[in-house]
């Protein structure tokens, strides 16, 4: 094949250190378009983003030519920079060191667009920590309950 092809479907889950409620309502809407700016420089667009107060779920398209580590690098480490300047008490925000990237297939998209969409409602509902445990269960992914958490 003389052409190279991908349609890589990345639903992205980081959050804060500790989950400590540094994204309030005041900063993410000014997050989240900086966000997709990152993103978009690295060819990777956003289909959708949200967060709440202390993590974020971003679906986007992993170009080809770049790993899906070098990506989640450059945007905790970019984004991370910009907060501290947006505000004083965001000093000394960090994001959490680890991160959750599981694989989406095109059919599924409109339904992880909804659950994307629908976080501060889901959160009333569920706990971060019993929806990371299931998003890991569902994807069949092993995990250590003693380094999910910082």
């Amino acid at each position: 094949m003389p052409q190279s092809l991908a349609n890589n479907l990345i639903h992205l889950v980081f959050l804060t250190k500790h989950r400590e409620a540094w994204l309030s309502d005041a900063v993410r809407p000014d997050l989240h378009a900086y966000l997709v700016a990152v993103f978009k420089n690295l060819n990777c667009p956003v289909l959708i983003l949200n967060s709440v107060e202390d993590h974020i779920h971003i679906l986007f398209f992993l170009h080809r030519t770049i790993s899906l580590s070098a990506v989640v690098e450059d945007v905790k480490k970019s984004s991370s920079k910009w907060l501290k300047t947006q505000a004083a008490y965001l000093a000394l925000f960090t994001w959490q060191a680890g991160y959750g990237a599981f694989s989406v297939s095109q059919s599924n998209v409109p339904n992880v667009r909804q659950y994307i969409s629908r976080q501060a409602e889901h959160h009333k509902k569920i706990s971060f920590q019993d929806e990371l445990r299931a998003l890991l269960v569902k994807n069949e992914l092993d995990f250590d309950e003693r380094y999910l958490w910082d």
